[in-house]
């Protein structure tokens, strides 16, 4: 479960121009709320009205000011999408984010860089921090599932619809 940012597509090939291999092919830039999620063969209407309950309604403008670098990681924080994200984590508490890694509810960020060398992660927050800030509106939320050709989109759900039905 995501949200697409493409305004922040730029930063993901600001970073492939440093490094190609720190970002992934056929990934755009996003916002992960949960992920993993369900097996895409669960992912049925009943789900999916489950996910829309636990979304708070509207759309969300969010504003990517500020970069992180840590231990080949690169990433911009998403403020904005917080209490959404921990409202879908609130709904699934099964499904531990990132498998628990970064404990119940992870920072919510895009990623712009994963598993770079240390010089090569401070290039490219580097190069991104002047980029920033980003505004951008986010008017839905994408399920996806990942395939060896990136991503397969499952299901979009807009955010004025959603919320308890």
């Amino acid at each position: 479960m995501l949200a697409l940012l493409p305004e922040a597509d730029e930063l993901l090939r600001l970073a492939a121009s440093v490094d190609e291999r720190v970002v992934r092919a056929g990934v755009p830039a996003h916002v992960a709320f949960l992920y993993p999620w369900l097996p895409s063969a669960q992912v049925d209407d009943a789900e999916l009205e489950r996910l829309r309950a636990a979304l708070p309604a509207g759309r969300v403008t969010v504003t990517l000011s500020a970069v992180q670098q840590a231990d080949g990681f690169v990433g911009v924080p998403v403020p904005a999408l917080a209490s959404r994200a921990t409202a879908v984590r609130g709904a699934y508490p099964r499904q531990v984010p990132y498998g628990g890694r970064f404990g119940p509810d992870p920072q919510v960020h895009v990623t712009v860089a994963l598993g770079a060398e240390p010089q090569a992660a401070e290039d490219i927050a580097r190069r991104v921090a002047p980029r920033l800030p980003i505004t951008a509106q986010v008017a839905a939320l994408h399920v996806v599932e990942l395939t060896d050709a990136g991503w397969r989109l499952l299901a979009e759900l807009p955010l004025e619809q959603a919320g308890p039905c």
